[in-house]
């Protein structure tokens, strides 16, 4: 659906207002989904992509600064969304043997099955999405919004 019809607007002063607006509606409309496909495993986007980070370091304990440079969303609050985590088990908190001030994060067995069970399930949603899009169209498409954060 295009989006004036989505939200009822036929004209635009300009392009670059169209595309702001089509991205930051995409944005939210692909959050809804993935938020969406979450549920069943009581975790949110945010939640989630912490847990896929850890999974990524194999095992190896990573910095709080770490997690949050790496994360998609810059504007969670990390250390928030970790005492979270810790409460479901999900991560565990390892104080620094060589800096006691500095604290590490790991993945637990519990949080490593999570991740696994609801990265199926956001990959299946995923393929719900964007199943009717040609993966050429799709290259297009990440081509697009990669150059649109380049502003050079």
């Amino acid at each position: 659906m295009k989006i004036e019809e989505v939200i009822h607007q036929t004209k635009f002063q300009y392009p670059a207002q169209k595309v702001a607006i089509n991205v930051m509606y995409s944005a939210s409309w692909l959050g809804n989904e993935m938020k969406h496909a979450l549920e069943d495993y009581d975790l949110s986007w945010q939640q989630f992509n912490i847990l896929r980070i850890l999974k990524g370091q194999k095992g190896n304990p990573v910095s709080l600064k770490l997690l949050t440079s790496r994360m998609i969303d810059k504007t969670s609050n990390t250390s928030r969304l970790i005492e979270k985590l810790v409460k479901k088990n999900y991560v565990e908190r390892i104080i620094c043997p060589e800096d006691r001030r500095q604290v590490e994060i790991s993945l637990t067995e519990d949080g490593g099955k999570i991740v696994q069970l609801a990265t199926r399930s956001m990959d299946q949603h995923m393929h719900e999405l964007f199943g009717h899009m040609q993966e050429n169209d799709l290259n297009i498409l990440n081509n697009l919004l990669d150059l649109m954060r380049t502003p050079d």
